[in-house]
């Protein structure tokens, strides 16, 4: 899982937070993951452990595009069960391709922030209105 996914842990005291010296030995005790930031700290345990799991399997098949156009994008989201319902804002910006996937559902206010750039393509988790039209309330630019 991604490291910056927290564990369900309470959000730790920065008092607390240490970092190591060059040359200095880390903890033997399991470090806790920062709490989350940004749009992730708007979404539930469960709407982030999705998340991760939506960004590495569309993050390894934009990796493989070497000419990320809207079509061709828009092809690899639906080979990946996305339908052009939840696909929103597909558009060419330069040589990459941005693109939003929604996917809220249950109330929930998950969606996807993708930038389609062969090798370094990202996809980050935003966050979408629960209910309505699909419309972005905050989001991680990639």
């Amino acid at each position: 899982m991604n490291s910056r996914r927290p564990t369900g842990a309470s959000k730790p005291d920065p008092e607390e937070q240490k970092t190591i010296a060059p040359g200095e030995m880390p903890p033997a005790d399991p470090i806790e993951p920062a709490y989350p930031t940004g749009p992730e700290a708007e979404l539930d345990d469960r709407e982030r452990c999705v998340s991760a799991h939506h960004e590495q399997r569309i993050i390894a098949e934009l990796q493989m595009l070497a000419d990320p156009t809207p079509t061709k994008v828009r092809a690899i989201l639906n080979g990946l069960g996305y339908t052009d319902e939840r696909i929103h804002h597909l558009k060419q910006d330069g040589r990459q391709t941005r693109f939003h996937i929604d996917l809220r559902e249950d109330g929930g206010r998950l969606c996807e922030s993708g930038l389609a750039a062969g090798a370094v393509s990202d996809v980050v988790p935003c966050v979408a209105a629960a209910e309505g039209p699909f419309k972005i309330t905050s989001e991680v630019r990639p």
